[in-house]
């Protein structure tokens, strides 16, 4: 194994602040940043402040953000999924310091958003777990993430999103719908969202 090649284990706060050592350009495609989160594991003891459990949906706990991006993580119980969804043609990328996750990827056959119809076909899945981060494809950024029953144990996603955004199209390939919703956390660096 190369040095370039060597896993290193860092606090979030440490991990936080290289994230932000990163030039804007290195946010308008994939390859550094999946090799920062390839090289850079988060010690998942320093994330307990940022992680909050709800047995009914996943949790969506912001962690820092910027103009650039935003640093999410999203805890996941046994057998909780998101929606299919796009990312606004923004990047996105994920690391699993907790447990592991699948994401299943589509292909968008067609979409008309004013009318809410939509065709998708299943690309492919991925495994995500502490040693196989991944990057949302850009030409094909539909996709859902998973943590199915069989894996028996909770997970803990950390997303970097760049640029931040606060809506995105869910879709529903089995009635061909699709439609925009709005983004909401559950916390906020640390704290439970205040409600408006």
């Amino acid at each position: 194994m190369s040095p370039q090649a060597a896993v290193r284990e860092v606090a979030l706060e440490h991990f936080v602040r290289e994230l932000r050592e990163f030039p804007e350009s290195a946010f308008d495609h994939t390859r550094e940043i999946v090799a920062f989160l390839t090289s850079t594991h988060v010690a998942p003891r320093t994330l307990g402040p940022f992680l909050s459990w709800d047995g009914q949906h996943y949790t969506r706990n912001l962690i820092d953000k910027t103009s650039l991006y935003e640093l999410i993580a999203i805890c996941w119980e046994s057998g909780q999924a998101s929606s299919i969804h796009n990312h606004r043609d923004q990047n996105c990328w994920m690391a699993v310091p907790i447990g592991r996750l699948q994401v299943e990827n589509f292909r968008l056959v067609f979409q008309d958003i004013e009318k809410g119809k939509c065709e998708l076909k299943p690309a492919d899945t991925v495994e995500m777990n502490p040693a196989r981060p991944c990057a949302v494809d850009p030409l094909e950024p539909v996709h859902r993430v998973v943590n199915p029953k069989e894996f028996h144990e909770r997970a803990v996603s950390l997303h970097v999103y760049s640029r931040p955004f606060d809506s995105c199209v869910v879709y529903s390939p089995e009635q061909g719908t699709c439609g925009e919703i709005k983004l909401h956390y559950t916390t906020e660096y640390g704290k439970p969202k205040q409600k408006a």
